[in-house]
């Protein structure tokens, strides 16, 4: 069977546009990613479905509702899509994915990859029928936060998965999955997984918080959410070179705008060549 990927919307979400831009200025930034009168940039979580055969891989999952509406009003969620919704609108349900990648574990990304059980007594992995894959480098973080990240990193989000043995840890580069590899990034949080996948003969990345958007491609815009700026400076001019070089197809889990892009490199540094969606590869 031919591989088919399917972008899986759940919902969009507002962040401080100062933190998602970190030392750039609004006077800049606000030209290509503009924010409202509160300085909030609406940001997708957009997550990705690759299926493959009998194999169906999610990468992320969004955020979920599983937390309370004071948390979630620090977010301003907005939007008609959920994992749920988007899924079914594919002809999928949860019980269909075998496999779900969590390139990290903020809660925007790993947040609908465990929901309450059905009194609400406690919690159980959303895909029953999955493994999930995490970076061990992350896992370990995330289970030990830092006071930098912590409040990023909810136990209700993680610890069921290895409660109810359905983890699965990746200490290394490689091949995850037939058609799918995978990387380990450290500058945004430690052992963040993004996943490099073999499709039409091209290579399109998952680009997670490794490139927030096609706005962060100039190598200064960097998150002031980044644990480690200058290791995410390093790893994006050497992943930019390399997209270059090989005509990578960027899917972008945040930008609002843009789901997927290709990269040049020009006079003024690296910038989009061309915007498109995975339908039209």
């Amino acid at each position: 069977m031919t591989m088919t990927l399917y972008p899986i919307l759940t919902g969009n979400l507002k962040l401080d546009g100062g933190a998602m831009f970190g030392v750039v200025p609004k006077v800049i930034w606000n030209k290509i990613y503009p924010a409202d009168e509160n300085n909030l940039c609406n940001w997708s979580m957009r997550c990705l479905l690759v299926v493959d055969g009998d194999r169906k891989i999610l990468i992320d999952t969004g955020i979920g509702r599983k937390q309370s509406e004071k948390f979630f009003a620090n977010y301003y969620l907005n939007g008609d899509d959920s994992l749920d919704k988007s899924l079914a609108a594919n002809g999928f349900t949860t019980d269909d994915i075998t496999d779900v990648i969590l390139t990290h574990l903020h809660f925007d990304h790993c947040g609908d990859a465990v929901r309450w059980n059905e009194d609400r007594t406690g919690y159980v992995p959303t895909f029953k029928n999955a493994t999930y894959h995490i970076g061990l480098r992350q896992w370990e973080w995330a289970t030990n936060p830092n006071n930098r990240e912590k409040a990023s990193f909810l136990p209700e989000n993680i610890l069921p998965i290895k409660e109810k043995g359905k983890l699965h840890l990746i200490d290394s580069d490689g091949e995850l999955l037939p058609g799918i590899s995978i990387r380990l990034f450290n500058g945004h949080t430690d052992g963040q997984v993004i996943p490099f996948i073999t499709f039409k003969n091209r290579t399109v990345v998952f680009m997670a918080d490794l490139l927030v958007s096609a706005a962060h491609i100039p190598l200064p815009y960097v998150m002031s959410y980044d644990t480690r700026p200058l290791i995410t400076l390093q790893e994006k001019e050497k992943f930019l070179k390399e997209a270059v070089e090989n005509n990578y197809l960027l899917f972008f889990e945040h930008d609002l705008y843009h789901e997927c892009c290709t990269i040049m490199q020009t006079e003024k540094g690296y910038r989009m060549r061309e915007a498109m969606a995975v339908r039209e590869i």
